[in-house]
């Protein structure tokens, strides 16, 4: 069977962690700047141990406020103070646990502004060289900060399967109608044709060519349980799976 890697953004205080964790291939845990404490990572550490899944740190903009969903401008050793100690946390808890901080993915606005924003890409990806080029980036293909990396760090190019694009291969404004994609069925055919075709289809149905090897579903939309063991039966059914460790 031909594997699919999924993975999903937990620890921010959501309720379905627990349950979604067993259905995923790896998790991206907020690590104190729009969400998570040192109490939750540990708790997301620790289910992300018993169910074999690669634990990853999901830094964002320091704001609680508005969950990281807003572009704060920062000075950028400000900006690089906040994202390595976010990341730093993770790994001290990580590595206390007895397990291995396998990549860093970007959280909400900071994701968002590393797609085209040169300064704030460059920041990221210093950030992360603080602790040296085994940790593998997250990233949106075409994006500033895949082309920034140049050889200093592993990228896995991410796409999302249940969130619509614009034509030029960002998202769809989350303020904006259809920017997510809450019908499992409609999930299923996004995934089916990124996975299988290597192409994303926008909004408006242009086609998007995607070489993306790792696919997010967001822990917060109502009914990403019920889409992801949706996804488990009927991948199985095309000889694909959800990989597991």
């Amino acid at each position: 069977m031909k594997k699919i890697h999924i993975n999903c953004d937990l620890g921010e205080g959501g309720e379905y962690d627990k349950k979604l964790m067993p259905l995923i291939s790896a998790c991206n845990i907020a690590c104190g700047g729009h969400a998570g404490t040192l109490e939750t990572m540990h708790h997301t550490v620790d289910l992300a141990m018993e169910h074999r899944v690669e634990i990853g740190a999901h830094p964002s903009y320091p704001d609680k406020e508005n969950f990281g969903r807003k572009s704060i401008p920062m000075e950028k050793d400000e900006l690089k103070r906040s994202l390595v100690a976010q990341i730093m946390s993770l790994k001290q808890i990580t590595e206390a646990e007895g397990a291995l901080l396998t990549h860093v993915k970007p959280h909400g606005a900071l994701y968002n502004d590393a797609f085209d924003n040169a300064e704030v890409a460059e920041v990221i990806l210093e950030s992360i060289l603080e602790f040296g080029n085994e940790l593998v980036l997250y990233a949106a293909e075409g994006s500033v900060i895949s082309q920034l990396v140049n050889g200093r760090l592993k990228v896995r190019f991410e796409a999302f399967a249940d969130r619509n694009y614009n034509p030029d291969g960002s998202l769809v404004n989350r303020q904006e109608p259809g920017a997510l994609i809450t019908r499992k069925e409609q999930v299923l055919e996004h995934l089916i044709s990124m996975v299988s075709n290597g192409k994303i289809i926008s909004q408006k149905g242009q086609k998007i060519d995607t070489s993306a090897s790792t696919f997010c579903l967001h822990s917060d939309t109502p009914n990403s349980i019920e889409i992801l063991e949706y996804l488990h039966r009927e991948l199985s059914l095309r000889n694909l799976e959800i990989y597991k460790a």
